[in-house]
């Protein structure tokens, strides 16, 4: 084999004009800065390649003049097709400006349509951007008028309809990695992520077309243990070594152990959060967080959930993920942002967004910068300023549940939090709940017709997602609803059942948020709904650890219920439940006597896979039908079904 190590200037040569051209990287990580550079100075020099597509899923770039900031050149691009574009904000002006075609994708659809392009197959079916700018009854994800291929279209498969997006041959990959041999086998062993290095290489490779790798060092054939090898020299064409100044792990960090998992970094001596607005909201969204759910938290105002988790001690209870690819952990923000310290795995990027799709993501904290009367969330378009989706519309169709956090108003806001009130000193000049979004990214009445439970919380009050609009369920203690919320809205919210926000959100003290989620009373666990006859008991978080745990169980439980009256209906939280192997037997035997003696009917909700299977035939054994589901919608439905017959 001949060596695959060449010059920037001759790696660079191999584009020609009009070639589709795949671009890796996450913000900074992963991002081929060099060979960016090397694309932008030939243009400048040579006027070519010209007229080129680029292909992106996340953004590569700073938001200021790296990554693909470099291409913005008139006469360089003349297509852009990508998942995030907020990090390239010179991009997205051409695009505003209909200098060039663009397209604004889901970033995992993006990242999982890279195999399908492998795979040779036409395209990919997705219900991900149904009903939101992404489906082709809106705007298709085109951003212009200039743009007029359809490169997404509504299909019914099986009764049902998906969006199919269709395969984009690549001519060149960019890619990059940490450790090349002279055979183009390619390792990232000093990278924060893998993203899809394999994926892009195979869909340029079976396309036809060539791939091109950025690394900072390289090691003699032979020497590179085969497991660590993360794109095979096969898919690879040529190799550059760059400088050091190009190849920064992020472009805020050049080099973090604990971003590559090289070492375990000290995470627990960050200073708590000022009290401020941005505190409330965090506080306030801490309080949906699961016990042993696996969470998203997006970038920006998102942040400060991961903040108050930490200090109130219950971080260690729920597993943080990152869309890029990482779980576990604490991830990271501004340009580090896609990086985690502490990391339990980093796994492809299209992988992540499989099991955000198939539904594993248990809850998602995702920003809102303005929403309307139906509850639509809109992030991605504001008039001449392009953001882009990113992976916002994977994470908010498919998480069991989604919050949508921001500032009530936005442009000067003052607030003043005292003696567990809040006080609007100064309202913001912009108002964020609107009677229209100007693009859809989140649609708020598709999301309540599949009863997706969906908030938005801001300082001064929470609303829900309803099949009569957007709700009003919340409002904090020294807020006034006619000035402070009403009179700051476009449009009139459904109020029903509003509530006060809990006061010690707006207190300098912590929450006890570990004692509320792990250390709940018993009455703190039941609600009884005399109305339908139903008892909720929340159990997640409960610990059975021996006999005394148990004992204080059976008779707080039956307390209760017997206070009731008679036989009820039970619907139960089993999430994050905790019982020991030596007293799940005797705790199967509680549950038999609880379902003889006081139920009329019981349901049971976990989305443990091993728990539904464990207990349900726990109960089998015991001559107990389980009717054991994974989500509450589904065992509320099996209870109302029951009382219809």
């Amino acid at each position: 084999m001949v060596d695959k190590v060449v010059s920037l200037e001759d790696a660079i040569a191999t584009i020609d004009d009009n070639d589709t051209v795949c671009v890796s990287g996450f913000v900074g990580i992963g991002t081929p800065e060099c060979l960016l550079k090397g694309l932008e100075n030939r243009f400048l020099k040579d006027n070519s390649p010209k007229d080129i597509s680029l292909l992106f899923a996340a953004a590569p770039g700073d938001g200021k003049d790296q990554g693909l900031n470099r291409l913005a050149h008139p006469g360089l691009v003349k297509r852009a097709i990508g998942g995030h574009w907020s990090l390239v904000p010179k991009l997205g002006a051409m695009a505003v400006r209909e200098e060039i075609e663009a397209y604004n994708l889901p970033l995992g659809c993006i990242s999982q349509l890279y195999r399908d392009i492998a795979g040779g197959k036409p395209g990919m079916f997705s219900k991900v951007g149904l009903h939101t700018f992404v489906d082709p009854r809106q705007s298709g994800g085109a951003i212009n008028k200039k743009s007029t291929e359809e490169l997404v279209e509504v299909q019914e498969l099986l009764g049902e309809e998906w969006l199919f997006y269709r395969s984009i041959p690549v001519d060149v990959a960019l890619i990059r990695g940490t450790t090349a041999d002279s055979h183009g086998n390619i390792t990232m062993e000093r990278e924060a992520l893998t993203l899809d290095m394999l994926s892009i290489a195979m869909a340029a490779k079976n396309s036809g077309g060539l791939v091109i790798a950025q690394v900072e060092r390289i090691a003699a054939h032979g020497s590179l243990s085969p497991k660590e090898v993360m794109v095979p020299g096969n898919l690879v064409d040529c190799v550059v070594v760059a400088e050091n100044a190009d190849h920064r792990q992020t472009y805020q960090t050049h080099y973090h152990h604990g971003f590559a998992g090289r070492m375990r970094g000290i995470v627990d001596q960050n200073a708590p959060m000022e009290m401020s607005e941005r505190k409330v909201i965090a506080r306030r969204a801490a309080l949906e967080l699961p016990i042993n759910g696996v969470v998203n938290l997006g970038i920006g105002m998102p942040e400060g959930v991961g903040a108050v988790a930490n200090e109130e001690n219950i971080i260690d209870h729920i597993t943080l993920t990152t869309e890029a690819g990482v779980l576990g952990g604490i991830p990271q923000s501004g340009l580090d942002f896609g990086a985690a310290i502490n990391a339990n795995a980093i796994i492809q990027t299209n992988q992540m967004f499989d099991f955000y799709d198939g539904g594993g993501l248990d809850l998602a904290c995702l920003g809102m910068a303005e929403a309307d009367a139906k509850g639509n969330v809109n992030v991605s378009r504001f008039k001449d300023r392009f953001a882009g989706a990113g992976g916002f519309i994977n994470i908010s169709q498919n998480a069991r549940k989604v919050l949508f956090v921001g500032t009530f108003t936005a442009g000067g806001l003052k607030v003043d939090i005292n003696g567990g009130k809040l006080t609007i000193v100064q309202e913001g000049r912009n108002k964020k709940f609107i009677e229209e979004v100007e693009q859809i990214t989140f649609n708020g009445g598709y999301a309540a017709e599949q009863d997706k439970q969906a908030l938005y919380i801001t300082e001064r009050c929470v609303f829900a997602t309803s099949k009569d609009g957007l709700e009003l369920i919340e409002i904090a203690p020294g807020v006034d609803l006619e000035k402070d919320i009403l009179a700051q809205m476009a449009f009139e919210p459904v109020i029903k059942n509003l509530k006060f926000m809990d006061t010690a959100l707006f207190k300098p003290k912590s929450m006890k948020l570990r004692k509320q989620l792990l250390n709940m009373t018993m009455a703190d666990r039941l609600y009884y709904d005399a109305t339908q006859n139903i008892l909720f008991a929340n159990l997640s978080g409960l610990d059975i650890e021996d006999g005394k745990d148990l004992k204080s169980f059976d008779r707080s439980f039956k307390a209760f219920v017997k206070e009731i009256g008679c036989k009820v209906n039970l619907i139960s939280n089993y999430d994050g439940i905790s019982i020991a192997p030596r007293m799940s037997s005797r705790f199967a035997d509680l549950l038999s006597e609880l379902e003889r003696d006081y139920y009329l009917t019981a349901t049971r909700y976990t989305n443990s896979a091993f728990l539904r299977q464990k207990l349900g035939q726990d109960l089998k054994n015991r001559s107990i039908s389980p009717h054991i589901f994974e989500t509450v919608e589904e065992a509320a439905e099996y209870i109302r079904n029951s009382a219809s017959q």
